[in-house]
């Protein structure tokens, strides 16, 4: 083992009294008896895609939703495993960090020992490097016990992970092979879940009995879709970054003379902006999907934030001189208005990471230089090679985001966005513009002075919330339960997670099912290709968690209605908070299928052999009716996933 993982920790009062919390599990869970209903085979969202995911997971593509199910439940088709015998299993982190992940393991050895105590679970060490190099350290209690309701992937480490090309896939078979494990634990996002279905895929095509599991962990909050509610790890992010920002809040109001620009980390989706928005109430939230979906140049949006500084300081507001876009900063009615008020020389503007790439001109400028690095351009010479137009961009922008842009992309082909600092690039254009209308005359208020900070690796090491540490070590259970059942390729999920645990309905899912297919031209006359993947979710702008930022947004612009929600609370009224944007979706998918389900069933023990004409024919109308509008709504010109 190596020394510096899974060493005891030195802990503060506060981390020994959090060690002993111990998570409650949901009714399905308890108990040594697994109940696993395995019914119908799922399919793909997009059924334009359908074909093509076949075509790459042939094994484990199909397979059935699997809902565990409590004791008390009665369904007459449910698989009961009540013989447990002895099994290893291999665990490690992939990706990021994000507060909780060591709770999944946690959960996953208190399920393995529950069932049998001759159960074995390897945490392999520093991630995706450590299962092909079979560098393991088996998790007891000892190692564990500093470990619990801690931040951190620490206890194993972590790597730049991944699990994609045929040698790592056969490194990591030849590691399941030569310990001898009976299942593969996989915690990370969206780029590891969709390596865990390939891995698994591959297991079954060679028929390599180890089981592949993959857990949705990742502080981004990207991995949702119609089977996954939440990430662990967002809610600890957004409550940590959202005292922050209510800090800086508190600050601005105080000293009247500063705008912060403050830059949330979060990849190329805005959730992290848009629930520390819902949750501290800046003035502004410039969100990336909003951004691509408007096409606003970076102009626009400079001229938008100056439009926004230049009425806030003048007593006055006018709706017309905004766009539509800015229905996320505010919304105002087709008429003109003025709002007066006292001037206000300060303001707190949140904006995602990944807002530099939702930029069209700068996307589009970004692919050029990647594309003159894969082919070996030094990035000294990048500047000379780019396009006339993308040459003008890049001379027009300040010269330390000039650098930046020319870093080497990420694996997945985007920018190094936690090292772009979008915050400095935007309040320098505000800020030049602003002096522009000062100088002119057409701005009478005071010069205008900005801040700019990133929040991104102070709040992924924290400990982790209440909710993090219950949806982690639940999972953790869940994942026992998908190996007892003997399932290969699947995601363990909990929904109905806006209630308290004991209503959480635990399942897992096929991760090929959450997969789509998007298609990218390799060259002019090229066919397309389309490869199954995990894609992010992006923040939905038909969806209530952005309804609500809409009702809201004047008022957050206008009236500095700044809500601090305080640091992180363990006990007490807070504890229990959860993230606004899970609270005010409905989206308890599980809970909705079996409801269909048993909608389905009763009409198959109202309509058989026997049954009057009349039932027959109001069955057949019915059904006739929902079938051609469902046909309608699922065919591939009709499907739009909300995620």
């Amino acid at each position: 083992m190596d020394a510096d993982y899974g060493i005891a920790r030195e802990l503060s009062d506060l981390q020994k009294l959090r060690s002993h919390y111990h998570p409650e599990l949901p009714p399905c869970l308890q108990g040594t008896t697994v109940r696993v209903e395995l019914r119908d085979a799922t399919t793909a969202a997009d059924p334009s895609g359908e074909h093509t995911i076949k075509r790459f997971f042939p094994h484990t593509y199909g397979q059935p939703l699997a809902h565990f199910l409590r004791a008390t439940a009665k369904v007459p088709d449910a698989q009961i495993i009540t013989e447990h015998p002895a099994i290893r299993v291999g665990v490690l982190f992939c990706g990021r960090q994000s507060p909780g992940g060591h709770n999944v393991i946690w959960g996953l050895h208190d399920a393995l020992k529950v069932h049998n105590p001759n159960n074995i679970l390897l945490g392999f060490l520093g991630g995706s490097e450590g299962l092909f190099a079979q560098k393991t350290l088996e998790i007891t209690d000892d190692v564990l016990a500093t470990y619990k309701n801690q931040g951190g992937y620490d206890m194993l480490g972590r790597t730049k992970d991944q699990i994609r090309t045929t040698e790592q896939v056969n490194a990591a078979m030849a590691a399941c092979k030569a310990l001898k494990l009976d299942g593969l634990v996989i915690i990370g996002g969206v780029t590891s879940n969709t390596d865990a279905a390939h891995l698994a895929e591959k297991f079954a095509e060679t028929k390599c009995p180890t089981k592949v599991v993959g857990v949705p962990v990742t502080l981004n909050g990207d991995l949702k879709n119609q089977f996954v509610e939440a990430n662990v790890g967002f809610d600890t992010i957004c409550k940590v970054n959202s005292q922050l920002i209510s800090n800086v809040c508190t600050d601005a109001l105080s000293a009247e003379k500063y705008y912060y620009f403050i830059r949330l980390m979060g990849r190329k989706a805005s959730h992290v902006a848009l629930e520390c928005t819902l949750q501290s109430h800046p003035n502004m939230v410039i969100l990336g999907e909003e951004v691509a979906a408007s096409k606003l140049t970076i102009f626009d949006i400079t001229q938008q934030i100056c439009d926004a500084v230049q009425a806030r300081a003048e007593h006055g507001i006018e709706a017309s001189r905004f766009s539509f876009f800015f229905r996320v900063i505010f919304e105002f009615s087709s008429q003109l208005t003025k709002v007066l008020y006292s001037d206000k020389n300060h303001g707190v503007i949140l904006l995602p990471e990944g807002l530099i790439e939702s930029i069209p001109e700068i996307y589009a400028l970004l692919q050029e230089i990647h594309g003159l690095l894969r082919q070996g351009v030094s990035a000294d010479n990048i500047s000379s090679q780019l396009s006339p137009w993308a040459s003008a961009l890049f001379e027009f922008l300040p010269h330390f985001i000039r650098k930046q842009l020319l870093l080497h992309p990420e694996s997945d082909d985007s920018a190094q966005l936690s090292q772009i600092e979008t915050e400095k690039l935007i309040a320098h254009l505000v800020e030049t513009e602003m002096n522009k209308r000062l100088k002119e005359g057409t701005y009478k208020g005071k010069k205008f002075n900005a801040i700019c900070h990133f929040f991104g690796y102070q709040a992924r090491g924290s400990l982790p919330s209440k909710f993090d540490c219950d949806y982690a070590y639940v999972l953790g259970h869940v994942c026992y339960h998908i190996l007892a059942a003997g399932l290969n390729g699947y995601m363990a999920t909990i929904t109905n997670l806006k209630n308290p645990a004991n209503k959480w309905h635990c399942g897992a899912a096929p991760i090929s099912a959450m997969m789509t297919v998007k298609r990218y031209g390799r060259g002019p006359g090229k066919a397309s290709i389309g490869v199954p993947a995990l894609h992010p979710a992006t923040v939905d702008l038909r969806g209530k968690s952005y309804e609500l930022l809409s009702q809201n947004a004047t008022k957050f612009l206008l009236d500095d209605v700044y809500r601090n929600p305080g640091p992180l609370q363990f006990d007490g009224p807070g504890a229990d908070a959860k993230a606004v944007t899970l609270c005010v979706e409905d989206q308890d998918y599980i809970g909705r299928i079996k409801k269909l389900q048993e909608y389905l069933d009763k009409v198959r023990t109202i309509v058989k052999p026997g049954c009057s004409q009349d039932v027959l024919k109001a069955a057949l109308s019915a059904m006739a009716s929902v079938t051609d509008i469902l046909s309608v709504i699922s065919s591939p010109s009709s499907v739009s996933t909300p995620f």
